[in-house]
């Protein structure tokens, strides 16, 4: 039997919802069936926590007396961007520290503005008739700060690459470091936890949707960067890196819990983030999509030494990755995972505790996310 956002809703608000967890629904479509499940079932919760590079924040610092219009803005030494209004500013995970050798990058700014903790505010302008201060130096909190929220332009990657390296020296990447002669290979996915693995062609996830960002609440705002849909799918699921989702979320709701700022060691900077996004069941499709298991999602694995042109060696399932080694041609390779599941248990358990106590209701999507899109290539050109 179909139901609607408002008879879920509803529910939510009476705490009589029934909320699962995409994990624990497993046991009890085997025991009941897909159709079953989905009548007793009002909202499965999803999470994941892992780096996700291309997030970053929109801060506004109000205005010193007497007013400055920044053009060249410091936060604990990481610079962000001095091209907007006098004192708006963004600052992006990956900006480093200067000098970079410090380890300390913007996530490391956004982490430890929610988490409490005072930054170093350093900025100049040119000076004019009406913005006549050239600089200040000070000391600010996020209660400092009128506006503060995370915008990201792609986080949440449907699924993700397994890296490997077949060269004969250790390389370092954004996917961690790999080892030569395929000692080592990483995987980044919550796997059958994750969201839109959970609702892999996006039928109840569009602009508007509410979700968990890093311990608040948060909006898909639009599709992500790098957003596509034409990828191989074994088991209705892509096997490799497909949809993703833009975030925005206030930071003076944030947990420091969910956020972590990353210094990759030989790459750079980023931040992990915990997201999770709540799965009404609307009927028993959606309701079988979420009952999906580890043993029946997969990832390719590719050599990361390559430049370009790097080609699919193998699959291998979540449960294989999560079992610690895979094979290929005969030869064992040691697996680890650069997110957390520990980390997406916390969110999509915390998750499900707010919509069971009635503290968050589910939003419909004022507009779904595209059904097709493709990714065009950087062209080197002259002239």
């Amino acid at each position: 039997m179909a139901k609607t956002y408002e008879e879920i809703n509803e529910r939510i608000r009476s705490k009589r919802a029934v909320v699962m967890t995409a994990e624990e629904v497993v046991e009890l479509v085997e025991r009941k069936g897909v159709e079953k499940a989905a009548e007793e079932v009002d909202v499965i919760t999803t999470g994941t926590f892992g780096a996700m590079c291309s997030s970053g924040a929109f801060l506004n610092f109000g205005h010193a007396d007497p007013p400055i219009r920044m053009t060249d803005i410091r936060l604990n030494g990481v610079e962000a961007y001095g091209g907007l209004a006098a004192v708006d500013t963004y600052i992006g995970a990956t900006a480093m520290a200067d000098p970079p050798t410090k380890g300390y990058g913007g996530g490391h700014v956004i982490e430890d503005l929610i988490a409490g903790r005072r930054v170093h505010l350093q900025a100049s302008g040119p000076g004019t008739d009406c913005y006549v201060r050239k600089s200040i130096d000070t000391w600010i909190g996020l209660d400092d700060i009128n506006e503060a929220y995370i915008y990201n332009p792609r986080n949440a990657y449907q699924n993700y690459g397994i890296a490997t390296n077949c060269s004969d020296r250790t390389i370092y990447t954004y996917m961690g470091k790999l080892l030569p002669r395929m000692k080592n290979a990483s995987y980044s996915s919550a796997g059958a936890l994750s969201p839109m693995i959970n609702d892999p062609h996006l039928d109840t996830i569009g602009i508007g949707t509410k979700i968990f960002l890093a311990g608040g609440e948060g909006y898909v705002t639009w599709q992500g960067t790098q957003f596509k849909t034409n990828v191989e799918e074994v088991n209705g699921v892509p096997v490799g890196g497909c949809r993703t989702l833009a975030l925005a979320g206030d930071m003076k709701q944030m947990s420091a819990k969910y956020v972590r700022g990353l210094d990759i060691t030989g790459y750079g900077m980023s931040i992990a983030l915990g997201v999770g996004v709540p799965i009404p069941i609307l009927n028993a499709d959606i309701m079988k999509n979420c009952a999906i298991t580890d043993d029946r999602i997969f990832a390719e694995m590719v050599d990361y030494s390559l430049p370009s042109g790097r080609t699919c060696l193998q699959r291998y399932s979540y449960e294989e990755l999560r079992s610690g080694s895979i094979e290929y041609q005969g030869k064992k390779i040691r697996t680890s995972a650069l997110s957390s599941l520990h980390g997406a248990r916390m969110v999509a358990d915390e998750l499900k505790s707010w919509i069971e106590n009635g503290e968050f209701l589910l939003d419909e999507p004022s507009r779904m996310l595209p059904k097709e899109a493709s990714l065009k290539s950087l062209k080197e050109r002259r002239g």
